[in-house]
């Protein structure tokens, strides 16, 4: 069972698994019979993840209600169901198929408030643009793959997009045809005579039209910034990921100077009283070689408020310290933003065993068999016991107590009897040495005897 996509990008040919998902491919294939995916917008395009559509008008749409089911009789013109207590429906979730291949087609699903192990599907539909996004699993139910149209799905896959993963220019479903349908159609659905003309509300949403034609003079400086934009979007969401950044949107303070282009024996004091006529500084750093010690030739200046800043920044632009002529910049770091948060975090969670850095107050303790080369005791000589973290304490009543207070009178004379022991040991075998020894030096002197009275 087939269904082609005709897109702006290009044709997009889809096959159904009708058997192990029946009720979202019966769902797909009759939305595409009566049009209803027509002019479609294809928004939240992720790099190498994947692709989501369906939505009749676009999620940005003020009148958009998020897509339709089947079953809710959805008008394939006007877009609105004549049923909105059933626009979502339980789909299939398939334990042998995951996301590992580019292509895959399934359905977007939303957890039910009523019950967070159930989800529920309505229009909006998924296609993979990487391989292995486990991530998917459990949470989008597939239901078919595309067998044809891979340079259509790259031509999506790079394309111009915002920070919400939307197309600059337009990428639109124009068309949908079925190519094989083996289910009845619900009672009550109407099938248009024709393809219909996009809506009002579809027309709406349109910033650049697919087959508009953008002039070749595009400045290309512009498309450079926006691919720094993307580059620098990808890196920041992989840093959030990592825990290295508290989100990805964090922004670097703006009371903080970068300086470069510094003198190797300018010190942090000679720039902090050069600095300091613009307003109160906090802190200035020349950063230097953890090894050698040598400066790397730059610096952060933080002031107390944004206005010093600005005012240093603009008056200070290639001035001349000790034969250098210095660059000015506004500081884009966010390291220190990074580890006070993760500093916050770890100890906010310590006491709940978690956080980015685990927990701070986590003490290397000695194994117990290590120590029992040692008698059974710790550096300190004394034995080992239980341990106990400072919250876990238990409780007792003086029993406990009274019986370790025994136990330490009593270690000094174990010890003693120890030693008694290990004393009377050595001297036995110092005996029994000395013994073996004199019948060593009797034996030869009664051989020598022997020899002397033959000759």
């Amino acid at each position: 069972m087939s269904v082609l996509l005709e897109t702006s990008a290009g044709d997009i040919t889809i096959d159904l698994y009708v058997d192990e998902a029946p009720k979202a491919c019966e769902n797909f294939l009759k939305l595409c019979k009566i049009k209803y995916y027509n002019y479609s917008p294809i928004y939240n395009v992720q790099p190498n993840f994947s692709f989501q559509t369906g939505d009749p008008i676009g999620p940005d749409a003020a009148e958009s209600d998020g897509g339709s089911s089947i079953w809710g009789l959805p008008d394939g013109v006007t877009k609105k169901p004549a049923k909105p207590e059933a626009m979502t429906f339980k789909p299939e979730f398939s334990r042998k198929r995951k996301h590992t291949e580019r292509g895959t087609v399934s359905m977007a699903t939303t957890a039910s408030p009523i019950n967070p192990d159930d989800r529920f599907a309505a229009s909006q539909f998924i296609i993979t643009l990487g391989e292995n996004l486990d991530l998917l699993d459990g949470k989008a139910a597939i239901f078919g793959e595309v067998v044809e149209g891979f340079d259509a799905l790259e031509k999506i896959n790079t394309a111009f997009i915002d920070d919400k993963g939307r197309p600059l220019k337009d990428i639109r479903i124009l068309h949908t045809a079925v190519l094989d349908d083996p289910y009845d159609d619900p009672e009550g659905l109407v099938e248009p005579p024709k393809s219909p003309v996009p809506t009002a509300g579809q027309l709406a949403t349109v910033r650049i039209a697919h087959d508009e034609e953008i002039a070749e003079n595009t400045d290309p400086e512009q498309l450079e910034k926006l691919r720094r934009e993307r580059e620098a979007r990808a890196q920041a969401l992989t840093l959030e990921l990592i825990g290295d950044l508290p989100f990805a949107d964090v922004t670097p303070p703006e009371q903080v100077l970068f300086v470069c282009k510094l003198n190797p024996v300018t010190r942090d004091e000679d720039l902090e009283l050069i600095f300091s006529r613009f307003g109160k500084i906090l802190s200035c750093e020349v950063i230097r070689d953890k090894k050698t010690g040598d400066s790397l030739q730059y610096a952060f200046i933080e002031f107390g408020n944004k206005e010093d800043c600005e005012r240093a920044y603009f008056k200070m632009q290639g001035v001349l310290i000790d034969d250098h002529r210095i660059h000015v910049d506004f500081s884009q770091s966010v390291s220190r933003l990074a580890d006070a948060w993760r500093d916050t975090t770890n100890s906010k969670t310590a006491r709940k065993k978690g956080g980015f850095g685990g927990i701070a107050g986590l003490e290397a303790k000695r194994h117990y068999r290590e120590g029992e080369r040692y008698g059974g005791r710790n550096s300190r000589g004394e034995r080992y016991d239980y341990v106990f973290d400072k919250d876990g304490r238990r409780k007792d009543d003086g029993k406990d107590s009274r019986d370790r207070e025994r136990k330490r009178e009593r270690s000094p004379r174990r010890d003693r009897d120890r030693d008694y022991r290990r004393d009377d040991r050595r001297d036995r075998d110092r005996d029994r040495d000395r013994d073996r020894d004199d019948r060593r030096r009797g034996d030869r002197y009664h051989d020598d005897s022997y020899r002397r009275s033959r000759h």
